[in-house]
């Protein structure tokens, strides 16, 4: 384990390429109940350059009309969001140093071009949880910096199989990816990169 910052906690290849692979698997089951979807910017409409979905009791939507919220439903389907794999329940216990389990996984998958601008993690009331992140496939450029929109930021590439910690200090931190490195993993046939981001939602 790596401290970045304060609260930023880095675990280099925390994922085997044996266990990358299975996770990569029960990603897809979890799919082809909740199929990936283009989030939307509020007010705007503007379509995001990632496609989502989400496992767990609550997953995190937007749409124009209504924003960013969790709900525990697919917002195209209707169905209620799968269960998050029990390897994610397990990394949860063993980097998040928290007492209550996760409450969603966003599930984000960056084609070659996809980028996330700076942004805070903040649409939960449990702000005290960690948000606990996992890349699978492409390599990515993470960048990260204070609480404050305008503090300096550090960027470091994030490889399959890596793992971040934002809590503490560093659980508002701004952060996002500037870029994916094409052709660095062979875990997803097609390329692109998933991002997993484990999360608590409520406060009870």
């Amino acid at each position: 384990m790596l401290g970045l910052a304060p609260g930023i906690r880095y675990y280099p290849g925390c994922f085997s390429v044996e266990q990358q692979a299975e996770l990569r698997e029960e990603i897809r089951k979890i799919v082809q109940q909740a199929p990936l979807y283009v989030p939307v910017m509020p007010k705007t409409g503007r379509e995001m350059s990632v496609r989502m979905t989400n496992c767990g009791a609550l997953g995190w939507v937007t749409d124009k009309e209504r924003g960013y919220r969790y709900q525990p439903e697919h917002p195209v389907t209707g169905k209620p969001w799968p269960e998050i794999p029990q390897s994610l329940l397990q990394l949860w216990q063993d980097v998040g140093h928290y007492p209550a389990p996760p409450q969603a996984c966003l599930i984000n998958f960056y084609s070659d071009t996809a980028r996330m601008g700076l942004h805070q993690d903040r649409d939960e009331k449990d702000l005290e949880a960690p948000v606990v992140s996992v890349s699978l496939g492409d390599s990515c450029l993470f960048r990260f910096g204070g609480t404050s929109r305008t503090d300096k930021t550090r960027s470091i590439r994030l490889e399959s199989g890596d793992v971040v910690v934002l809590g503490e200090e560093g659980r508002l931190a701004f952060h996002g990816v500037d870029r994916i490195y094409p052709g660095t993993s062979t875990l997803l046939k097609n390329g692109g990169r998933i991002n997993l981001t484990l999360r608590r939602v409520t406060t009870s």
